[in-house]
């Protein structure tokens, strides 16, 4: 059993849990986060025992807010963390751009956790370059034990500069496990003072325009810690021809299966180390870089050996030799055997003509989202509409049978993007987004569309939680945890409060009532909103407010139509040798299938 409390001793830890212990050995006192994968562990742990270890923590409404609150804090002299996965930054980067040239007196951290061959994202940017961008210093981890280790001297570096740090991990940083060593936390405080400083903290542009001078004065400074860190080191003897230079996991992949070269891995990875690359360059007669995505270090060292008259042979991306797509493995070391001693992989295991079913993810057994995606196909009929999906469990709508995302870039976009198809397009537009995801940035688009008279559907499927990555409250829960009690606030309110003219909420397992509202906020003359109001299975049964019911399918009056498979494709249906029967292992009871039986032929179980 983890115990990210105990005093002493050594764990195995998951990468976040031990990114949550480094928190608190570095007497972090403030923490705050809008919940992603493959971040979202460390909010869950927080969420738990922040409060017993002295953090303050929250789940902002969205990343913005929580680089806001977090930033206050640390203004205070304050430690703070706040993380998210990359596309997050995206959302907070207007705060974080600005930040840069106030600084902070406390330590912050602004943890970014890339997703490198897109395991439970909508793209795989290098966040890197915010690095670069808002001249903020950088650290990357390799492994979970490195993470723990780094923070305390991450923070450090944060104070000495008066800046926040950029701690980027990667999905296998933060999901990998290894044994932690716990050290004493240090005594940090809780509650700071904010001594205003008007040219400091007030950036217009007058005052932006000298603290642009300063930022760049400790951008040279962090240079200087940066040639110095002990997270930048060689590894290897120095005497061979060949270097590489590496950062982040795929050092530990060059470490265990290459041989025979010296190794530069870097961890303080904004501002490189300069003079420490161009020494390790020199007397090489070919390096190879390896890293994950971009050729961000790659890059780096081409300028390097340009400004110290260096002329060396480089392998990596921009050559072709390493791929710029995905995440790497053990096996992308094969393509360096040209160059470099590859260790001899183990014989792979024969593998069985056995073809296995795929098995994609999919909307759960009874869950109320497929109700209401039956019934909005049901309303809409053959009429030509576009389906602007959002980033959440619904997202997976856009499979068969139903087949109802046609557009999605991100959260809250769907809505903004049907306002604007029903603008530039004669065909109706409807946005599907969560009751997290409305709160996070639904309300600004919902509003715009009102204050422009856009002509669509917005659907908002309140499960009641968020969902996707891991079941975090959100406003429209309420907060429960901490010390903190809050009530929840109301969809439904907010969107009447707002003056939308068709408000309805809805029991999505009502299928054929849905059908019902749903035609009619189509036919609606301007933004029309349905709230399904329903909770999410796995949420009643880890919270045990799961009554066990059993669906069951009296053969004498199904006739096979197969209406019940063709709309609600649940997975506890299934198709047996012409009949309809339930399986009994995932079936909840919900009665979906029996509400769009046309024989009623399916009941529940009492």
């Amino acid at each position: 059993m983890v115990d990210l409390l105990a005093d002493s001793g050594k764990q195995l830890l998951l990468g976040n849990e031990a990114i949550v212990r480094g928190l608190i050995e570095s007497g972090v006192r403030f923490a705050s986060t809008y919940p992603g994968t493959p971040s979202s562990e460390v909010g869950n742990n927080l969420e738990k025992m922040g409060d017993k270890a002295g953090i303050y923590f929250e789940f902002s409404s969205n990343e913005k807010i929580a680089l806001e609150v977090s930033a206050a804090a640390a203004s205070a002299g304050v430690r703070s963390f706040v993380f998210m996965k990359h596309v997050g930054l995206n959302v907070a980067a207007d705060p974080l751009m600005t930040l840069a040239y106030a600084g902070v007196e406390g330590g912050m951290l602004v943890m970014t956790a890339d997703d490198p061959s897109c395991h439970s994202s909508q793209n795989e940017q290098d966040n890197r370059y915010y690095s670069q961008l808002s001249l903020l210093p950088m650290m990357e981890p390799s492994t979970p034990e490195e993470a723990k280790e780094m923070l305390q001297y991450a923070y450090q570096t944060s104070e000495d500069l008066k800046l926040p740090l950029i701690f980027r991990t990667t999905t296998r940083v933060n999901h990998a496990r290894g044994i932690i060593e716990f050290r004493k936390p240090l005594d940090k405080p809780a509650v700071g003072h904010f001594n205003k400083d008007f040219k400091r903290f007030v950036n217009i542009p007058a005052n932006a325009r000298t603290n642009r001078v300063i930022l760049l004065e400790k951008n040279k400074k962090a240079l200087e810690l940066s040639e110095r860190s002990p997270f930048n080191f060689i590894d290897g003897k120095g005497d061979s021809n060949v270097g590489i230079i590496t950062s982040g996991v795929s050092y530990t992949y060059v470490k265990e299966f290459t041989k025979g070269a010296d190794i530069l891995k870097i961890g303080f990875t904004n501002p490189v180390p300069e003079k420490k690359i161009a020494d390790f360059i020199k007397g090489k007669k070919r390096i190879i870089v390896v890293e994950e995505l971009d050729p961000y270090l790659e890059d780096q060292v081409y300028r390097i050996m340009g400004q110290y008259g260096i002329s060396v042979e480089v392998i990596g991306k921009r050559n072709g030799f390493l791929p710029k797509e995905w995440e790497f493995s053990p096996d992308t070391m094969r393509k360096l055997s040209d160059f470099i001693e590859v260790a001899k992989f183990p014989e792979a295991m024969p593998v069985s003509d056995v073809k296995l079913p795929s098995r994609p993810p999919t909307l759960c057994a009874g869950c109320p989202h497929r109700g209401l995606f039956a019934a909005t196909k049901k309303a809409v009929g053959k009429k030509d509409v576009i389906y602007c999906s959002d980033i959440g469990c619904y997202t997976l709508g856009g499979q068969p049978p139903f087949n109802e995302a046609d557009f999605i870039i991100c959260m809250g976009g769907g809505s903004g993007a049907a306002g604007g198809f029903s603008e530039s397009t004669d065909q109706k537009a409807i946005s599907f987004l969560g009751d997290s995801t409305f709160f996070h940035s639904g309300i600004p688009s919902l509003i715009s569309a009102k204050f422009n008279n856009h002509k669509f559907t917005m659907v908002v499927l309140d499960n009641r939680t968020t969902a996707m990555t891991g079941h975090q409250p959100n406003p429209g829960t309420g907060r429960h945890f901490g010390g903190v009690e809050t009530e929840m606030v109301d969809i439904e309110a907010i969107v009447k409060a707002i003056g939308i003219g068709f408000v309805e909420t809805v029991d999505s397992y009502d299928v054929k009532k849905v059908e019902q509202v749903m035609k009619r906020a189509l036919d609606y003359d301007g933004v029309s909103v349905v709230i399904s109001k329903c909770p999410c299975p796995l949420v009643l049964k880890k919270e045990k407010k799961l009554v066990p019911k059993l669906c069951e399918v009296d053969q004498s009056k199904c006739i096979q139509c197969m209406t019940c498979l063709k709309m609600i494709a649940c997975p506890a249906l299934m198709n047996k040798n012409g009949k309809i029967v339930v399986d009994e292992t995932q079936c909840i009871g919900c009665g979906m299938c029996a509400n769009v039986c046309p024989k009623d032929a399916i009941g529940v179980k009492q």
